[in-house]
């Protein structure tokens, strides 16, 4: 009996596992291939060239021969570096970036958890990446790989700070911590978006336009550095310090640290999407109301939430290829001087006027 009933708790269990996280592998997999090849046509755009060409029609499957390529490619380990800590960084920080996922909603049927502390969450299981990248530099035993992930810790940590009082801002707003119900509360209309002073029609809502634009761009600046994208490249700046952290890793592990960077770009833009711009929700109302089938709700829901995202990974690419990077100085400069003060400032002002 006891045989049974562990085996009939074990596949309970499998089965959740499967259920709560294979789509989202079989999500971030293809994104980070299509990011990939968008990234580099993006960037040929802007330089006017062409970009991959020659694997598959216009280069579509460039990047999965790069995959193949890393996959079949040797895994070399420094003679001294510290063996264990060196193949757990990689693993640590993919699974930093992945469970964030967990409180991201795509639809309002489909969500890993629709926990109350939902942004708590992510807030806390992001600091994994740090850990991560961390013992990535220090295990290494290279000089620019410690000198990276020193860059990269000091700046996801000061970052955070600001991003967080924007996340205080807005949960003033929509009293909530939950993305799903910050969704469902700003509804399926555009000017019930928390940007535009949420769903509440007032004079509140007036007053709040400007600062929740303000509240966005800091989040938004700060997500930027927070995924140690340009202008904030710096853990991974090739003219200083080779390839930063992972300067050191080849083959798969190589590729992890590759596809936890493409997760975490859209982790933020999705966070982005859904407390500032409506989450899974359309701008125009729904066509399945329209024409009677609400079973074509959700499917409309994932279309809108992916969509806003991508958008959001695409203004990243493009301030790639826009911007010098920052000096380490400027770069905290920006944060402790600026964005810090002024999301400080911004909360105070939102919080008066959701108050009076």
């Amino acid at each position: 009996m006891y045989e049974i009933l562990t085996n009939i708790f074990n596949s309970e269990i499998i089965a959740i596992l499967i259920a709560a996280f294979l789509p989202l592998f079989l999500f971030i997999l293809p994104f980070a291939l299509f990011a990939v090849y968008l990234e580099r046509k993006v960037s040929a755009f802007m330089q006017d060239r062409l970009g991959p060409m020659r694997t598959g029609p216009y280069g579509v499957l460039q990047t999965v021969a790069d995959i193949l390529k890393l996959i079949q490619k040797e895994d070399i380990i420094n003679k001294d570096a510290d063996k264990k800590l060196f193949n757990l960084a990689p693993v640590l920080v993919f699974a930093g970036s992945y469970a964030a996922f967990a409180a991201i909603p795509f639809t309002s049927i489909y969500i890993g958890t629709s926990a109350d502390i939902g942004l708590f969450f992510i807030l806390a299981i992001s600091s994994l990446v740090v850990a991560g990248i961390l013992m990535s530099g220090w295990a290494s035993n290279n000089k620019y790989s410690l000198l990276g992930a020193m860059r990269s810790a000091a700046q996801i940590i000061s970052y955070e700070i600001p991003t967080a009082l924007v996340i205080l801002s807005v949960v003033m707003i929509t009293g909530t911590l939950s993305l799903n119900t910050m969704s469902e509360i700003q509804t399926a209309y555009f000017w019930n978006w928390t940007i535009f002073g949420g769903a509440e029609w007032g004079i509140q809502k007036i007053l709040l336009i400007p600062f929740m634009i303000v509240a966005f761009v800091i989040f938004y600046i700060s997500s930027l550095a927070e995924v140690n994208r340009t202008p904030f490249d710096i853990p991974e700046a090739e003219s200083e310090l080779v390839a930063g952290y992972h300067t050191e890793y080849s083959g798969m592990k190589f590729a992890i640290f590759f596809l936890a960077e493409y997760a975490n770009m859209f982790a933020v833009s999705a966070i982005a999407a859904s407390i500032f711009f409506g989450g899974y929700q359309s701008p125009f109302g729904y066509f399945g109301n329209l024409i009677g089938l609400e079973w074509l709700i959700p499917l409309e829901q994932l279309f809108w939430f992916t969509m806003k995202g991508l958008f959001f990974v695409f203004v990243q690419m493009w301030l790639r290829w826009t911007l010098p990077r920052l000096r380490v100085d400027q770069l905290m400069t920006v944060c402790w001087k600026y964005l810090i003060p002024y999301a400080f400032v911004n909360l105070i002002i939102i919080g008066l006027i959701s108050l009076i």
